[in-house]
């Protein structure tokens, strides 16, 4: 497999798909395996239990079960506690009890902390007594190998039947700092500050961190969950269950998989719609485990990172690199701040800084427009002579409190900016707490986005605690700052997208199906060409005119009628790429061209791929002009039908400049497929071409995105190249390839049938 090189930019794309036909596809193997049914959509069981059992609560110093305990007593939970463990008579001064089966009443919660092989019969004894939810802190099962996920298919079963909701095992734990819950069921000992951010994470490992960066960042946290295993909540719960959630302002995801990406899609939709979703997305899996027979499935496979750039485009998740980035984005978000424009001003009295955000904005598609002319005239006479009234405006080093107070009030009052960012290096009469005052009083009750930086060689962090406290958050560094920033204007964009629904073509779906099936039927999984063809026309591909001939003498009476110049090219369901093995010939004008290249051609089979079966030779009418493009579908086991665009031809495996979205797409998902290629500008028209006919493009790409949708044995299709003829001329098909593979549905029908 080929690694992609580079990835689709992360700008957030205003589309919209139809919940409804993603409902409709089937889910991935296993999910429903996984699946915990009577979870409540809240999951209040897990963030606002009345009652909590501690099975495995302890004594013993350093024991995992003794610390968590007394986390859940030092955060002050609300709720009665109950530990469980027949080793000891109390656990931190709390009576303790020897079994389940002792408590008084049934815990709405239980944390199991027991080895693995014991969790299963504990959990089932919850279940017994009607414990609703429980969380497995305990390592030892799917993690392990073989032996592990043994036990995990065992405890999700036991948890089915109880219809409970299981978070983990092998997790970190829940925490709600809800004043009125004091839930804290972690391994830390501190709680981060309350606040309005939402963090859920697949890797247990990584929260202990996070909750400390949390404490010495001053971000707060209104839940904090380690999903471990995904045993029964995964990530398509939880932000469900976050979505009207009042505390919860922006959710932040750490994930290294997706449960379910189709379901993810659903999901994330409706929370993004009202609040901003944020993710970071490490580590890397394959889309499939054979490798793959055409230049669609090659490049689906090799980039599978990108795959989640279209899941996440299309859901209008924001996507960090890092986990810095992810959570500098989020303390703007943090702010109930929206950027309504791309429109930013900087001001600053230092030009370094000022320059340096000026270049972060051209890189993160921020504008900096010039301060309107009676701004700049009425900030005239109260700053330097040497001051800059540009975008940055620079006060130069000897700028006072009440300039930076006076330039941010205008810049904010004016309709051509969106929001600021202010940069200050304490000098002067300029102190620290003066700047952070200058600022928090020059925003005003504004209610564009202010962010700043402070520089300094002491101790700035009351002033930066000033700040944050009256919603102006604070960054080391100016990029820091306008790359936050600019993930408010990618929201901004989203939520403000123009909503559309799918377009339903008519089609011969009937005679698709029947074509299709009747291949699968005799247990052929490549379709010639000259039947792929069949299947595109169908649902309405176009095609130039065409001839099938067996012998040369069919052939060169056949060309006659389909009219010269025409395309010779093999018809064999085992040659995969036909340039390879000389099966093509382009450019024949007449007869005794096309005789000669017939010739040409068996010999340069029969040396390159002497046991490929020959169906026969197609003869094409062949076009002339136009831009050569691809479009495909993979079907991916996680992710369902996949649709890919990009530059055809024969390099396209080389430049892979390509994009992806999920099947069905919208209107709106066609343009941006095509516009977010590099190569984009030729299919404008450069250098006196004519445009292409972006329109039959667009209703090209949805027509096989229904196609990908309704024939769901469709496992890899290649159209390459599509020729996009001059705007008013249309599009048509050249070459097609279709790889099929049987579904269940399918299967059933055919052992019927027979």
């Amino acid at each position: 497999m080929r690694a992609l090189s580079w990835r689709i930019g992360r700008h957030v794309e205003p589309e919209n798909d139809a919940v409804s036909i993603l409902r409709a596809l089937p889910c991935p193997a296993g999910e429903a395996a996984r699946m915990v049914v009577g979870r409540s959509p809240a999951l209040e069981e897990l963030f606002r239990p009345r009652s909590i059992a501690v099975i495995g609560a302890s004594n013993r110093p350093g024991a995992v079960g003794a610390g968590l305990f007394r986390n859940l007593l030092g955060a002050g939970y609300r709720g009665v506690v109950y530990p469980v463990n027949p080793a000891w008579k109390s656990v931190s001064g709390v009576r303790c009890y020897s079994r389940v089966a002792d408590l008084p009443e049934a815990p709405e919660l239980a944390i199991v902390i027991v080895p693995a092989p014991r969790v299963e019969r504990v959990v089932d004894q919850l279940g017994r007594r009607g414990t609703r939810g429980v969380v497995v802190i305990s390592a030892g099962f799917r993690e392990v190998g073989a032996e592990g996920a043994k036990l995990e298919d065992r405890l999700i079963r036991t948890v089915r039947r109880h219809r409970m909701s299981i978070v983990g095992p092998n997790c970190f734990g829940v925490l709600n700092t809800d004043p009125s819950v004091g839930l804290n069921a972690t391994f830390s000992e501190q709680l981060p500050p309350r606040g309005n951010i939402a963090f859920v994470s697949q890797s247990g490992a990584l929260c202990a961190g996070i909750l400390q960066y949390g404490i010495a960042e001053r971000i707060g946290f209104s839940r904090f969950v380690s999903m471990g295993n995904r045993a029964g909540v995964d990530e398509n719960d939880l932000l469900l269950s976050l979505k009207d959630d009042e505390a919860t302002k922006v959710v932040l995801l750490y994930v290294e998989s997706l449960a379910d990406g189709r379901r993810f899609l659903e999901s994330a939709r409706k929370v993004t719609d009202t609040k901003p979703v944020l993710v970071i997305k490490s580590g890397r899996t394959p889309a499939g485990e054979r490798a793959a027979l055409s230049h669609t499935g090659s490049l689906a496979h090799s980039g599978q990172d990108r795959l989640y750039d279209a899941l996440f485009a299309q859901s209008g998740v924001l996507r960090a690199e890092t986990i810095g980035e992810l959570f500098r984005s989020a303390k703007i978000f943090a702010t109930d701040a929206r950027l309504a424009g791309p429109r930013l001003a900087i001001l600053t009295n230092s030009g370094g800084p000022g320059i340096v955000a000026a270049d972060a904005c051209a890189r993160n598609h921020l504008e900096l427009p010039a301060p309107a002319a009676r701004i700049q005239r009425s900030l005239a006479p109260h700053l330097s002579p040497s001051a800059s009234l540009a975008n940055p405006l620079d006060m130069t080093a000897d700028a006072r409190p009440e300039q930076y107070r006076r330039a941010l009030r205008s810049l904010l009052a004016s309709p051509q900016i969106d929001g600021a960012l202010v940069i200050a290096t304490p000098t002067g009469p300029l102190t620290g707490s003066a700047a952070a005052a200058a600022i928090s009083d020059g925003r005003g009750r504004s209610k564009k986005p202010v962010a700043a930086c402070l520089f300094g060689l002491t101790d700035l962090s009351r002033e930066v605690g000033y700040l944050e406290d009256r919603g102006v958050p604070t960054f080391t560094f100016p990029e820091e700052a306008i790359q936050g920033l600019a993930s408010l204007q990618q929201y901004n964009t989203w939520r403000a997208r123009r909503r559309t629904t799918v377009r339903r073509f008519g089609v011969d779906s009937r005679r698709a199906r029947t074509l299709v099936r009747s291949f699968l039927r005799r247990g052929e999984t490549v379709l010639p060409e000259y039947v792929a063809r069949t299947l595109l026309e169908a649902y309405g591909i176009g095609f130039p005119g065409h001839a099938h001939a067996r012998s040369r003498t069919e052939a060169l009476r056949l060309a006659a009628k389909v009219g010269y110049p025409v395309v010779l090219k093999v018809a064999s369901r085992d040659i995969s790429h036909k340039t390879d093995v000389g099966g093509v010939a382009l450019h024949l004008a007449d007869a005794d061209g096309l005789g000669r290249a017939w010739d040409r051609m068996e010999r340069s089979i029969a040396a390159n791929a002497p046991k490929a079966r020959i169906d026969g030779f197609e003869i094409e009418q062949e076009i002339s002009g136009g831009k050569e493009v691809l479009i495909g579908i993979q079907r991916d086991r996680n992710f369902g039908p996949i649709l890919v665009f990009g530059m055809g031809g024969i390099y396209v495996e080389v430049l892979q400049d390509v994009t992806f979205r999920l099947a069905p797409i919208v209107p709106l998902s066609a343009v941006n497929m095509v516009s977010s290629i590099r190569a984009f500008p030729l299919l404008l028209g450069v250098r006196g071409e004519a445009p292409s006919d972006l329109s039959a493009l667009y209703e090209t790409l949805e027509r096989v995105s229904q196609l990908a949708v309704e024939i769901p044995e469709i496992a890899e299709l290649d159209i390459n190249p599509l020729i996009v003829r001059a705007r008013g001329k249309g599009a048509v098909a050249v070459d097609a390839r279709v790889v099929l593979a049987p579904t269940s549905t399918t299967v059933r029908r055919t052992s019927t049938a027979r």
